[in-house]
């Protein structure tokens, strides 16, 4: 836990050390029990009466007549009836003190702060959660969040990150993929065993790689990297090393095309082949290139694709 704009945020039920002296411990059972056992002064309960108040205008307890409302006079007056309602019960003693964060391992600290918006004192009431929820979700590692008050000075945020799948490579830079496609971040040090992609429109079928390479496992031991080509397929590099063999995997059924290289290679070891080329665009067949720049063609069996004409290149 940190204080940042003048606030105490407990991120992930670890308690701040620079917390003021005196105030009771909280973390995991005790921080829900501690408004459940808080005691009210008869001051602090004649000012939640006050407060009850201001929750009707904003709860829109107070009813005005749908027209008064509709009109530009109606919405002038509710709007100021609203902002002194607001104000009336952080003076009742509803404001902002504690914000706790949970679900948080990636996403900046400081980035959380700037989307929520909130210091020390502000109307709890006044927090305006959807608006708030919305810019949470804006923030790139933030896959959903939902923010709620806890009277009476608690604000409790709750937050799923997104876990990337893949590296990208563009235009000489390196980003985080997850499985929507979205880009996490390019703080790669920490994810340098990902699969490497690489490609204009490649994050968007992020997914896609992930599963045709996880269906083989042992062929996905020797992948370098992939690259989408022409928006509609992929080309696999095997073998970290120099150079590399390239794969070339049809448009249609890539997973097909891919368990069946794995056959051919458990079968007639053809990876260990000094070839820099397997063309597997073909529905009825594969071509293979050695390093000597010799071709051969093999009748793959195992495909059973129907051709589609002009499709690949």
């Amino acid at each position: 836990m940190r204080r940042m704009n003048d606030i105490t945020i407990d991120f992930d039920g670890h308690l701040d050390p620079a917390a003021p002296a005196g105030r009771p411990a909280r973390g995991g059972r005790g921080s829900r029990l501690l408004l459940h056992r808080r005691w009210f002064s008869p001051i602090q309960r004649r000012r939640m009466r006050h407060a009850t108040v201001a929750l009707l205008v904003i709860g829109g307890g107070l009813v005005f007549p749908a027209w008064l409302v509709r009109s530009g006079t109606g919405a002038h007056l509710y709007e100021n009836l609203s902002h002194e309602a607001i104000a009336l019960s952080g003076r009742a003693g509803f404001r902002v003190e504690d914000i706790f964060v949970e679900g948080r391992t990636r996403t900046p600290r400081d980035q959380i702060m700037n989307a929520l918006r909130i210091e020390r004192g502000d109307p709890i009431l006044g927090i305006d959660l959807a608006a708030t929820r919305q810019r949470l979700e804006e923030i790139s590692w933030v896959k959903s969040a939902s923010i709620e008050r806890r009277l009476p000075g608690i604000v409790h945020l709750r937050i799923s990150e997104r876990a990337p799948i893949v590296l990208w490579q563009n235009q000489g830079r390196y980003y985080l993929v997850d499985r929507e496609g979205q880009i996490v971040g390019d703080e790669i040090e920490e994810y340098a065993d990902l699969p490497l992609m690489v490609g204009e429109g490649a994050p968007d079928h992020a997914a896609e790689l992930i599963d045709l390479l996880n269906s083989e496992p042992d062929l996905k031991k020797r992948v370098k990297a992939a690259q989408w080509v022409g928006d509609r397929r992929w080309n696999v590099t095997l073998d970290r090393t120099s150079g590399g063999i390239d794969v070339r995997l049809p448009e249609d059924e890539p997973q097909t095309a891919w368990h069946a290289l794995a056959g051919f290679d458990r079968d007639q070891s053809l990876l260990e082949r000094k070839v820099t080329l397997i063309d597997m665009r073909l529905p009825d067949r594969l071509i293979v290139r050695s390093s000597g720049g010799a071709e051969e063609s093999a009748i793959a069996v195992p495909l059973k694709r129907k051709p589609h004409p002009g499709k690949d290149a």
